[in-house]
């Protein structure tokens, strides 16, 4: 299969992932919990592995074999407890914003006499904020908010590769008949 082609099925795989994200929500959010478990026990044992190994002129570095032992006990747990691991993740979303937002409505005061428009920046950090007052009011609708988000980026990333695809095939029959 030419290039164009995988091109293609890359953006209708996407666009189809994107769709499924916005018919099953839920599902999204507990497939994004069950990879995060996967990728944690996964680093865990290989940075377990690689703190019990013995390097020369190293010996054993004792913070990859923690760091191993936490990454595999967040996994375990994570399989456990998904639906506080998918709480525990809009909560600390939630939290990002609220800081984020505080730290633009402080330099947009800071900026005020330096530069024109800074209350864009101080809008921006409101809405930040308010942002993350309404995920630590309402993680139901964060989980379904950032679901709705991966599949519109997936959605429309699919359809600009699928465009993508039909032009680099539209330009190759160009080039072969030329």
């Amino acid at each position: 299969m030419e290039g164009s082609a995988w091109l293609i099925v890359r953006g209708a795989a996407g666009f189809l992932l994107g769709i499924l994200a916005f018919l099953w929500p839920g599902i999204t959010i507990a497939v994004l919990v069950g990879l995060f478990a996967a990728f944690a026990i996964i680093d865990g044992v290989m940075n377990l592995f690689l703190g019990l190994s013995h390097t020369p002129g190293q010996g054993r570095p004792w913070a990859l074999g923690a760091q191993g032992v936490l990454g595999i006990a967040a996994g375990v747990l994570t399989f456990i407890w998904p639906g506080m691991t998918a709480l525990l993740l809009i909560l600390f979303i939630g939290a990002w914003a609220v800081v984020t937002g505080v730290f633009e409505v402080a330099a947009a005061v800071r900026l005020r006499r330096v530069i024109h428009g800074e209350w864009l920046l101080a809008l921006s950090g409101i809405l930040s904020i308010l942002f993350g007052f309404v995920m630590f009011a309402f993680p139901a609708a964060g989980a379904l908010a950032i679901a709705w988000m991966l599949g519109a980026y997936t959605a429309a990333a699919g359809i600009v590769l699928i465009a993508l695809g039909i032009r680099l095939r539209t330009a190759g029959d160009r080039v072969a008949h030329a």
